[in-house]
């Protein structure tokens, strides 16, 4: 046996196991990658031939003879050939299979069948012995990066009296009642408009993009707002958004009408912007009424008990999002600091012939680094759920289920009860693709919580603008 330092090498044969007259061998043909060889004898796969003729005659239909009752010498003649090949690379299957079961092969994919292989030389005139190859990639041997000695930082915005302010103002706009004055008075009218793509004179572009929105005045900028007093029902004006909208508003109005928001000259396209509707709403007023619509699943009945809800609401958004940066955090910890070999000859192989979609030399060398990548999460996730004891029980997919259904229907704890909440749960349970996507969300959600106690994160307090623009400097530094 030879070894190269962190390579794994072998240059001479396994020891042979034998069942019957069938021998399996495997040689390493290069880092993580065997070649497994399967030679069956005659006494391997001629019963069963003989079998799978006997069967065949029993449930065969040919003219002139009754069901059942064709001899199995015209059967062997008319099929013979098909049935023997069949029977014999079903043994050299069943060699192969129970070959790594033994073993205790961890592979990738499943064994791809060799160039030397030629089902050809299978002739039911000569049985005679077959010797059938197959490549393997194997799973490697591995050391998860230790977290506990990993520099992360577990951000903790601040909430502030203005954020408050703004958020109040905004539930009280959501359930205030909408008015319809007769023109634009204030900065707080909502209009409704459609965009027309035109010239700089507002003559439509044959073929352009219309597009209907609802935005409020004060979501113009500050010298553009003066235009729109006094406009009604059917009134026009045409604008560029470069100049009628500040940078934050542009981007999703741009995104809105299908453009690209880094595009100076989407941005300056001309439109004629038609006022469908003006609105106005009459805020909400502070009583029991607005709380309960507001937050339907607290008791709230003063006015410092709302904003304290508000404010709650606000940190556990924050605290989420912050949760969200700390696990990409970890995740690139896990993965950059995580050393691991893998079969790239093999797995190059598998993208070319044995993927669903076969690939070209070409595209298999083009994806190969991504898919690497992908794998590499893969065996770590593995690893860290085996060797932690992480499961994901039937109940924790019912709980999550039962969770979305409340997030989506702005249910509380109580109506849990209801008997159609019950059927509900049931129905997707018997949805398979709920049940793989569910088990596979909780399965990370509970990686990444045994992460969560195994890292030593600093809490670093930040405002609002802070921690966005660390989130924007993360996401630049791994794209």
């Amino acid at each position: 046996m030879k070894k190269e330092t962190g390579k794994l090498f072998f240059t001479t044969f396994a020891p042979q196991i034998k069942k019957d007259m069938a021998t399996v061998t495997r040689e390493n043909i290069g880092l993580l990658n065997d070649k497994i060889t399967v030679k069956v004898a005659k006494d391997d796969y001629l019963p069963s031939f003989e079998k799978a003729l006997k069967s065949y005659s029993k449930t065969a239909n040919i003219p002139g003879f009754r069901k059942g009752m064709v001899p199995t010498g015209m059967i062997k003649k008319m099929h013979g050939q098909s049935v023997f090949t069949d029977e014999v690379l079903r043994t050299v299957e069943k060699e192969l299979t129970k070959y790594m079961t033994d073993e205790k092969l961890e592979i990738f994919a499943q064994p791809l069948p060799m160039a030397e292989n030629d089902p050809r030389k299978i002739n039911m005139n000569e049985p005679a012995e077959y010797d059938f190859a197959f490549e393997v990639g194997l799973k490697p041997d591995f050391a998860v990066a230790n977290l506990a000695t990993a520099k992360a930082t577990r951000y903790k915005v601040t909430i502030t009296e203005e954020m408050i302010n703004e958020e109040v103002e905004r539930l009280q706009m959501r359930h205030g009642k909408m008015t319809d004055p007769e023109s634009v008075t204030g900065d707080d009218n909502v209009l409704n408009v459609t965009f027309i793509e035109s010239d700089a004179d507002g003559n439509e572009v044959e073929g352009g993009i219309r597009k209907d929105n609802s935005l409020l005045v004060k979501y113009f900028t500050a010298g553009f707002r003066d235009n729109l007093q006094g406009k009604k029902n059917n009134d026009t004006i045409v604008l560029q958004l470069s100049k009628a909208f500040e940078e934050k508003e542009r981007e999703w109005i741009l995104n809105d009408l299908g453009l690209d928001k880094h595009d100076h000259a989407a941005a300056d396209k001309f439109w004629k912007m038609l006022i469908t509707k003006v609105g106005l709403v009459e805020k909400a007023e502070f009583n029991e009424e607005f709380y309960k619509a507001a937050f339907p699943a607290k008791a709230i009945s003063t006015e410092a008990d709302f904003r304290n809800a508000v404010k709650e609401d606000i940190q556990a958004y924050w605290d989420k999002q912050a949760a969200n940066h700390l696990q990409h955090e970890v995740y690139h910890i896990l993965l950059d600091h995580t050393k691991i070999d893998f079969p790239e000859t093999f797995l190059k192989r598998w993208l070319e012939q044995g993927a669903e979609q076969p690939k070209t030399a070409e595209e298999a060398e083009k994806e190969l680094p991504g898919f690497i990548n992908q794998l590499k999460w893969t065996v770590i996730i593995d690893k860290i759920v085996r060797e932690n004891g992480i499961e994901v029980k039937p109940e924790d997919i019912q709980a999550f289920a039962r969770q979305q259904l409340f997030g989506y229907m702005g249910m509380n704890v109580m109506d849990a009860e209801q008997p159609w909440v019950a059927e509900y749960i049931n129905r997707m349970m018997q949805d398979r693709k709920f049940v793989e996507d569910s088990y596979h969300r909780i399965q990370s959600e509970k990686v990444f919580s045994w992460a969560d106690g195994q890292i030593n994160a600093t809490e670093k307090p930040v405002s609002v603008e802070e921690f966005t623009a660390e989130l924007e400097k993360h996401q630049h530094h791994h794209h």
